[in-house]
Order: C-alpha cells, then sequence, then structure tokens
C-alpha cells in the first residue's frame, strides 16, 4: 500500500468524522428549533388564552376623571396647572397633595387640555409618558435606566450582532420618549438621589448625554446614527409633572426651584357626597338617604370613598339587592378599621371666658379648628403657681444632616411667649395662678401659629373678659406683641367659614385681596393690641403700657447697634 493510498484513506476517514459531526449538529439545530417552535406555540396559545380573559371594570375605573370638569375639588390647583402648562411657554410643574384627591387624574388630561390651545407648543402627537418613582429600578454601573437611558455595551449578555461587531447600543429612556410631551413621575418624592440629579442634569440641557468606553468616533463599523448619539445625545426636550405626597421640604430644593409648585388640598365633606353620588350612579346602586355624608364622615379622598362604596355595593349584590343600606356601609367601616376624619368644631352659641378657637393644618393641607381652654386657680400668698399643658406637643425633633436636635415644640414656646406679653403689657402675674391650659380632640397640636389662640384664651381667663363665639384666630406672636405671619392661612380660612364662624383674625402679612371676597369676614392684624381690641370689643384700652413697651424695645435696639 503506497504512502497515497494510506493519506486517501485518512483523508476520507477525517472527512466522515467531520461530515457525521456536523450532521448531528445540525439534528439538533432541528430538534433544538422544533422544540423551541412547540414551546413558542404552547405560550402563545397560553397568552391568547389570557388574554380572552376579562373581569369586569372596577367601580375605581368607571369614576376615573376623564376631563379637568371631573376633578372634584380642586378649582385652584386646576386653574394653576392650566397656566403652567396650557399656554404658550408650558413649565416643569410638582403637585403636592394627599392621595386619592385627583393629583393622577390632573397630570393625565392636562396634556390633552394643552393640545387643544392654540398658542400651545404640545403638538397632536405629544404623548404622555408615566412612571413610577417607588419602583424604578437603576443600575450604578450603567447596565439599566428605564428614566435617563443606557449603553448596552458589547460584553453585555445580549448584546447579539451589534455585539459581536463590537457596537455599543444606546438605549433610550423615559425622558426621551416623553420627548415633545409630558414626563409624569408619580411620588418623585421617593426617585433615588442619582436618578434626581440626573434628571435635574436633563432638564438643564433638554438632552441626554450617553457614554461607552467601547464608543470610538473614528470606528467605521458604527452606524451612523449612533454616532449621532453619542456626539449629540438623545432629545429630552418635555415638561415634567411631578407628583407627591410628601412636603415641600422633603422635595430636594434644586428640583423645586425647577418647578411651578401647585397644591391639592384634601377633600371636604360635601365633596366626598358628591364623588359617592356620582360612583352610585355610575354603578347602578341607589342609596339610603344619609349615606354619602357617613362616608365623606370617614373620607378625606375620593379613593376611599369609592372603594367603600364598592364593598358595600358588593355585599348588597350578593343578596341579591341594588339598594345599599346604612348597615352595608357600617359594616364595611366597622370591618376595615376606618378611622372617622377630624370633624369640624361647631361654633359656640354663646361667648365664653378662656375658649377660643384657633385654626391648624393637617398633613393633607386641610384646616381645621381646634378649641383652646383656659382655666385658672389663684393660690395663697407665698405659693408659686403650676403651669399644665395638655393637647400641645412637649419637644420636638429635627434632623439636619447627620444631627438630631431636640428643643421645645414651637406651640409650648407659643404659651410662654404669651405669658411672657401679658406680665409686661398688662402686669398680669401669671404665677400667682395654677393655670391649665389644654386643647381636646386627642391629636397633639404643634406649631407657632397657636401663639394668637393663646394669647386671647389667656387674657380671657385672667380678666374674665367672654370671647365672642364666631371668632377663630391664626397667627405666630412675638414676646414684643408683633403678630407674625404663618402658613396654610387658605385652607385656614376655608375651615373657619365651613365651621361657621363670622369673623376669623390672620397676620396682616398673609392678606390677600381675594379674601375679601369671602362669606367670612377676614381680619389682618399687626400686633396684639388690635387683635385684643377687635376681639374683645375695647377700643379705648389703656395703651401705656404698650408705649412703655415699644420705649424699651427701641432702646434695647439702640444698646444692640451701639454694641
Amino acid at each position: 500500500m503506497t504512502f497515497t493510498t494510506v493519506f486517501v484513506i485518512i483523508q476520507f476517514i477525517f472527512s466522515c468524522i467531520i461530515g457525521i459531526y456536523f450532521y448531528t449538529q445540525l439534528k439538533r439545530q432541528e430538534s433544538s428549533k422544533t422544540s423551541i417552535e412547540k414551546e413558542s406555540r404552547k405560550k402563545m396559545e397560553q397568552l391568547h388564552r389570557l388574554r380572552r380573559i376579562h373581569l369586569t371594570e372596577p367601580l375605581a375605573e368607571k369614576t376615573r376623571p376623564q376631563t379637568l370638569q371631573d376633578i372634584v375639588g380642586q378649582e385652584e390647583g386646576i386653574k394653576a396647572l392650566k397656566a403652567a402648562l396650557c399656554g404658550p411657554n408650558p413649565q416643569h410643574v410638582l403637585i403636592y397633595g394627599p392621595p386619592g384627591v385627583g393629583k393622577t387624574a390632573a397630570a393625565r388630561v392636562i396634556l390633552e387640555e394643552a393640545k387643544k390651545s392654540a398658542t400651545s407648543p404640545f403638538q397632536e402627537t405629544a404623548c404622555f409618558v408615566e412612571m413610577d418613582a417607588t419602583t424604578m429600578r437603576f443600575d450604578d454601573r450603567g447596565i439599566a435606566d428605564p428614566l435617563i437611558g443606557t449603553v448596552h455595551d458589547p460584553i453585555y449578555q445580549g448584546a447579539g450582532a451589534y455585539g459581536a461587531a463590537g457596537i455599543p447600543q444606546p438605549k433610550e429612556g423615559a425622558v426621551t420618549k416623553a420627548h415633545g410631551g409630558v414626563l409624569f413621575l408619580d411620588e418623585i418624592g421617593e426617585l433615588h438621589p442619582i436618578q434626581m440629579n440626573k434628571l435635574l442634569k436633563v432638564l438643564e440641557d433638554r438632552k441626554v448625554m450617553l457614554e461607552s468606553s467601547y464608543y470610538s468616533s473614528e470606528n467605521s463599523n458604527i452606524p451612523s446614527y449612533i454616532h449621532e448619539i453619542f456626539q449629540k445625545g438623545l432629545p429630552a426636550d418635555f415638561r415634567l409633572i411631578g407628583a407627591t405626597t410628601r412636603g415641600p421640604e422633603d422635595i430636594p430644593p434644586a428640583i423645586r426651584s425647577r418647578c411651578t409648585e401647585i397644591y391639592f388640598r384634601g377633600l371636604r365633606p360635601d365633596e366626598i357626597r358628591s364623588i359617592v353620588e356620582g360612583a352610585a350612579e355610575k354603578g347602578g346602586f341607589t342609596l339610603e338617604e344619609g349615606i354619602p355624608a357617613l362616608i365623606a364622615s370617614y373620607c378625606d379622598n375620593g379613593r376611599d370613598a369609592v372603594n367603600i362604596l364598592q364593598t358595600a355595593g358588593s355585599s348588597a349584590l350578593l343578596e341579591e339587592r341594588t339598594h345599599i343600606d346604612k348597615s352595608d356601609v357600617e359594616w364595611v367601616l366597622e370591618f376595615g378599621q376606618y378611622v372617622p376624619r377630624e370633624a369640624g368644631m361647631p361654633c359656640k352659641r354663646e361667648p365664653s371666658i378662656g375658649c377660643v378657637y384657633g385654626i391648624g393644618v393637617t398633613g393633607g393641607g386641610q384646616g381645621h379648628l381646634m378649641e383652646m381652654e383656659v382655666r385658672l386657680e389663684a393660690m395663697h400668698p407665698g405659693r408659686e403657681g403650676v403651669l399644665i399643658i395638655t393637647g400641645l406637643v412637649e419637644e420636638e425633633e429635627l434632623e439636619r444632616g447627620q444631627q438630631k436636635l431636640r428643643r421645645t415644640s414651637t406651640a409650648k414656646a407659643s404659651v410662654h411667649n404669651a405669658l411672657t406679653l401679658l406680665k409686661a403689657k398688662y402686669a398680669i402675674e401669671y404665677h400667682q395662678y395654677d393655670i391649665h391650659i389644654n386643647i381636646p380632640g386627642g391629636m397633639p397640636v404643634d406649631g407657632p401659629s397657636a401663639g394668637t389662640a393663646l394669647l386671647c384664651a389667656l387674657y380671657s381667663a385672667f380678666l374674665s373678659c367672654p370671647i365672642p363665639p364666631n371668632v377663630a384666630m391664626t397667627g405666630e406672636i412675638s414676646i414684643w406683641g408683633d403678630v407674625l405671619p404663618v402658613g396654610g392661612v387658605q385652607a385656614k380660612i376655608e375651615a373657619a367659614e365651613m365651621a361657621g364662624m363670622k369673623r376669623v383674625f390672620i397676620p396682616a402679612a398673609n392678606w390677600k385681596k381675594c379674601f375679601e371676597k369671602r362669606r367670612i369676614q377676614v381680619i389682618p392684624v399687626d400686633h396684639i393690641d388690635q387683635l385684643l381690641a377687635d376681639v374683645f370689643q375695647r377700643k379705648g384700652e389703656d395703651t401705656t403700657r404698650t408705649q412703655a413697651a415699644d420705649a424699651e424695645r427701641e432702646m434695647l435696639s439702640a444698646e444692640g447697634l451701639g454694641r
């Protein structure tokens, strides 16, 4: 056997082996393809089967506002929202407010309202992109960022043909998808600080600049559109609407300074009643008289009200009836452990000594009246009286960066300011009395705006001067007797008006001309002399001590300047 023959035989054997190998691989591919197609058909059939299943539409979806006119109780907020977004120069917006008062619904429909404006820059194709900041995940390495966008480098799994060619692939985020339209970020206060900083940069530049160590401007294999993205960025010219249940102090100042801030308040009982009645009509239910008022006494937002009504309605339907009784609603309130909302204080019918109405603001931005009461007991000579305060926060804790500070609460400080003024201006020796100050209601009260009310209650108790029954007030007081501005005045005036008050005293610095149009008389005051004279109707009050105190203050101020 010659060498040539042996070589031919070996070559034939290798050819057979290679042929068998590729044949086996081909069969495996065909088998794998068949398995994939079979699995794909199975999953597709399962997906189609799932798509054919539909539950009934929840009542909450039926009652969801479709236009701005459908949103209940936010007239001022809607007006501000339209001013910010429906004009020729739309702005970024932050909407504050408790859950279920219409923030998301307003954000959804405001873009459609803007499109109707001839001067609006929003085109018909402008889109509304909605993201939830609480569930938005991102990767510190930039692998995934659904908000800003990212780059899929060739080394990452699933890079595909571009990855094999060493080409980085830009992936657009929500800011680019919202280009020319609105990006709505629900619960923007929960956004991660890193994401917040990236978003600020995008708002400033109106584009997204992406980076990759695998990108080279001289690489001819990279498509031209990818070159343009890396060199000029992805467009991101949109308007941001951020909604949050947090307070302004919890939002970074950098984002607040770029946005118009709009406040959606908690809903009033009459507005909740309107929502309940509308939901019952859309759900096909009839209601026993008093049900809307009952639900309104437990809810300050529309979402809770509709949920209570739907559960009560479902209970009625199980008994084959569409009429909802009070017992159905009471059963829902009981097993759901709903807590009654804070009711407005009823207006007193008779003047009283030592009792006055202050006005506070709840976390939901709603005003509510607080009755403040003072009782005195004179002490025997030589014995100093005791000051008892109930219903006020005694101390408060503040966080400043890495530090936590504890201080006397601002409400308790108002008590001491009031006592100091009574002694300095009216020579009232309060140390000779046991003093009990109480704010009923069970919720600890804090804030400097209780100052004017506490002063009037103490003044009334010490001098036995009755306080008119139809008066409420808010304002901080200084130890010189100045009435200083406070927050939430609009909500406080509304609360006093709803409670049937005839007059409400506010700091002069908080006065606005629009208050003249309200049914209640809004009286601005800048000093306690004016406040006490108006409340107790003592226009001829001796001001000798006031003049002496003013002279003392000027003298001390001059000494301070001299130092």
